[in-house]
């Protein structure tokens, strides 16, 4: 990575004001504020454009462009942000487990903080909902502001697992509707170098008949909720608001983009997302 981080511009980007301390809860605050604001989005995989994880490019797009990106974008940027911040922090790689019917690969990535020497992770990246700072522990518990709880148990096989127990319309939609603890993904803390995290961008980005070469997946954290537009179709659940549309019309989805997602697509990219032929 390179080494200089434009940490004011990040902070202005995710809208906090004074740089936060490196403790508990400055990584709750940087981590909250970057996934209200940072929309998670793979339309530039739809687009045909290959997703770099060249940081200077990442930063543009993310940063100084106001777009979103997918998990290898938005960890690596949340990242090089703690550490600007003065965190203890590095990658790891995890299995996402959401409707899986057999054991996935290393699609996501989130990060690994150790503060006061006890572990933590910190995940601004993951676009199915949105879970807080969870300290490193087994039967660990947090509960997440739009009221779902999360908890990360030792899994035999896997390392660890982190699942979730809430609304399923505070999700991307893979929830399963029963009220009943979900698994979500699964890590370990084995050491991930920028190879390890290149090839799994790769397969995330190309590999066909995958969720993200399948459908343009948009999502961003409300204040009580969770926002997201999965192809045409839009679902808005903040406290006791709840909208769910079809969004007719390219000119439609591209307002909605821009309006709630903070998104800003020219007619020729909307019509290029072949949504609407």
């Amino acid at each position: 990575m390179t080494a200089s981080f434009d940490l004011a511009a990040y902070l202005a980007r995710i809208g906090v004001k004074a740089a936060p301390s490196a403790d508990v809860a400055g990584l709750e605050q940087v981590q909250r504020h970057h996934r209200l604001t940072i929309p998670f989005e793979n339309l530039d995989v739809r687009l045909g454009r290959a997703i770099s994880l060249d940081p200077d490019h990442v930063f543009d797009k993310l940063v100084l462009r106001s777009r979103g990106g997918y998990c290898f974008e938005q960890n690596q940027l949340f990242l090089r942000a703690l550490h600007a911040l003065g965190f203890e922090a590095r990658p790891l790689l995890a299995r996402v487990w959401l409707r899986a019917q057999e054991t996935p690969p290393r699609t996501h990535t989130l990060n690994l903080v150790t503060i006061d020497g006890e572990p933590w992770i910190a995940d601004a990246g993951f676009g199915g909902s949105y879970s807080p700072p969870m300290r490193l522990a087994e039967g660990a518990e947090v509960t997440a502001p739009d009221g779902a709880r999360f908890r990360l148990l030792r899994s035999q096989d896997h390392g660890w697992m982190l699942e979730r127990r809430g609304d399923h319309a505070t999700t991307d939609g893979r929830a399963s509707p029963d009220d009943s603890w979900q698994p979500q993904y699964s890590f370990t803390l084995e050491p991930v170098f920028p190879a390890d995290l290149e090839l799994s961008n790769h397969w995330t980005s190309t590999r066909q008949d995958t969720r993200f070469t399948t459908f343009a997946v948009v999502s961003l954290c409300l204040p009580s909720g969770f926002a997201t537009l999965t192809d045409r179709h839009y679902t808005r659940r903040n406290g006791d608001q709840h909208v769910e549309a079809d969004i007719e019309s390219a000119k439609a989805y591209r307002l909605r983009l821009n309006f709630v997602f903070g998104i800003a697509l020219d007619e020729v990219e909307a019509e290029g997302l072949g949504l609407y032929v």
